[in-house]
């Protein structure tokens, strides 16, 4: 117990299982106030279970699978108190399990291939291990390093969440600071762990596999020791990804997963972290690593393959939709290249940029708006692109995208028809029994044409563009100038939603914040209110007399209303009785 004074609590329940002569930990375990017991440091306890007996059963509880049969205390209650004592990250526990051989072993021999690994004590050893991470890095480490067989059975399970977790702490990729960390990971600089799992993207068909590899993998690009850095940055790292993903006979979850992890690569903000630089403050050796241009040119070498996927005249499947069918479906893996094309273009390499050009990649992507108008998440990827080469410093692109992408008159086209096109040969095709319904892509394709006015006005190739062409002319006067207006919330009359930078502001208070209340007039009425006996004792007395049959005040005149504003505008309260204001405690009512 928390709270221990002589004749005013009562023993604890612990305390009374420890005076016992013959107890067990099962007692111990199966007491609702062990945890809080620990946390509080309970010495007795402590002792008991800092015995390296003791610290055995605890771990073969959060370890071991029990029969079916089994009571619900050993099956699900004592696996969870086991697991919540080592994560108390009492001192003298976690020394007495990393300091003894023994014990490290039979927590280890958890990932073994030949052991069960059900998700809920998966989560279990997880925790564990991470703790003694946290707690007790330096001998951990150590123990690892002199069996490198840990890691490849861990590598082995990555399919396992919590698994893929310990993985990721092992390898340094998590913003974590580990004391000694520099001295206890430079045994991992020579290890082959990233090879292995860029490995499992051709070895397993599980979805899960992938997603976790990614995720591990895209974890080392954002923080990890420079050395594993430049390893997952290196070409040849990048082609042995790019080999996996492109293999005919791999699902399309590799092909995913392993341009996320590209991705990760050219994304210029995964080193704006706080936590990251602060992490890499505490590093001495290595320098700051980012994707080379020879590592981008790797990517660009795989490009002409990735451009084919984005075919979708062969492919057979069809997807019935509320609106109609979609021959094929975009998937996932197409939505992912465009994605990749869009991260390409805000690196700023000029020989990406001119592949991409060389290859129509910007183009393919264009007419995927067009073709697929119902699919936001595409929509906002080449809304990216289009915006990342109008907002270029270099003219190629922005002519690449105004002359031989034709965007300007792709969107006349779809703003003239506004309704799904009925032809035979397209991706999306409306139903036969309803009417075609309007496209889902206006909204991006209004920020489209907004953006190009705005850098009309800076950039004489966009502009001069525009002006030579009578229909955009004409439809931003007849309609692009309309829908601004009536889309421009600021100036609804009702019903405006909050703006970004008016989020604090509630909507009931606009009134009075927007009037200017003199706070020095209304104290001034109040007070010739009473010096010329406008308010006399009776009324008063009156007032509190209604007030105490009915619990509302009726505030009659314009004066009242003002001595209510100014209460609540000061904040204060008026101590005096004979000019105090007696204020219902459920509402006010007004009477004009």
């Amino acid at each position: 117990m928390f709270w221990r004074m002589t004749g005013l609590s009562a023993a604890s329940p612990v305390d009374t299982i420890l005076d016992k002569e013959n107890f067990t930990l099962e007692e111990l375990l199966d007491e609702d106030e062990i945890i809080q017991e620990c946390k509080a440091l309970n010495s007795r306890l402590i002792n008991f279970l800092r015995d390296k007996a003791q610290v055995e059963q605890l771990l073969r509880y959060v370890m071991e699978e029990v029969p079916e049969d089994s009571e619900k205390k050993r099956s699900f209650k004592f696996p969870f108190i086991a697991c919540e004592i080592f994560t108390c990250e009492i001192d003298v526990i976690l020394r007495t399990l990393v300091e003894d051989e023994e014990l490290m072993d039979l927590l280890f021999s958890f990932v073994k291939p030949d052991h069960p690994h059900s998700t809920l004590l998966s989560g279990y050893f997880s925790k564990v291990v991470i703790c003694l991470m946290l707690r007790k890095t330096a001998p951990l480490m150590n123990y690892v390093q002199g069996h490198p067989e840990i890691v490849v059975q861990l590598v082995d399970l990555i399919g396992i969440t919590s698994i893929m977790e310990v993985l990721i702490r092992l390898i340094g990729a998590d913003e974590n600071i580990y004391s000694n960390y520099g001295d206890t990971m430079q045994w991992l600089e020579n290890t082959d762990v990233l090879e292995m799992i860029a490995d499992k993207f051709s070895s397993s068909d599980s979805p899960e596999v992938h997603a976790n590899a990614a995720e591990i993998l895209c974890a080392v690009t954002r923080c990890a020791p420079p050395s594993l850095a430049t390893k997952i940055c290196s070409p040849s790292f990048v082609g042995r990804l790019f080999h996996h993903a492109l293999e005919e006979s791999r699902p399309k979850s590799v092909l995913v997963h392993s341009l996320s992890v590209c991705i990760s690569l050219l994304d210029p903000k995964r080193l704006a972290s706080a936590s990251y630089q602060a992490f890499r403050s505490n590093l001495s050796h290595g320098a700051l690593v980012t994707a080379s241009p020879e590592t981008v040119d790797g990517m660009l070498e795989s490009l002409g393959n990735l451009l084919k996927l984005l075919d979708t005249s062969s492919a057979e499947n069809i997807l019935p939709t509320p609106y109609g069918y979609l021959r094929p479906p975009l998937g996932k893996h197409r939505l992912k290249i465009v994605e990749f094309i869009s991260v390409l273009l805000t690196i700023g390499s000029e020989t990406a940029e001119k592949e991409l050009i060389r290859q129509s990649a910007i183009k393919r992507s264009i007419d995927l708006f067009f073709e697929y108008p119902y699919n936001n998440f595409l929509h906002h990827h080449v809304e990216n692109i289009i915006v990342s080469c109008l907002e270029g410093k270099r003219t190629e692109l922005i002519e690449h995208v105004l002359n031989d992408c034709d965007t300007v008159g792709k969107i006349l086209v779809a703003e003239r028809l506004s309704s799904l096109s009925t032809e035979s040969n397209a991706p999306t095709v409306p139903s036969e029994e309803k009417a075609p319904p309007r496209i889902g892509n206006v909204g991006h394709m209004t920020r489209i044409a907004n953006k190009l006015i705005q850098l009309g006005n800076s950039n004489s190739i966009i502009q001069a563009h525009l002006q030579e062409n009578t229909e955009w002319v004409e439809w931003q006067t007849n309609v692009l100038v309309k829908r601004n207006e009536v889309e421009n919330v600021y100036h609804w009359a009702c019903g405006r939603p909050t703006s970004l930078h008016d989020r604090g502001r509630d909507s009931d208070d606009d009134d009075y914040r927007d009037r200017d209340y003199d706070v020095a007039a209304l104290a001034n009425n109040l007070s010739q209110a009473f010096r010329y006996g406008i308010y006399s004792n009776d009324d008063i007395e009156e007032a509190q007399g209604s007030l105490e049959r009915d619990d509302e005040v009726i505030l009659k005149c314009e004066l009242c209303l003002n001595i209510a504003f100014l209460l609540i505008l000061v904040g204060c309260n008026m101590q005096c009785d004979k000019y105090s204001l007696l204020f219902s405690k459920k509402k006010f009512v007004t009477v004009s």
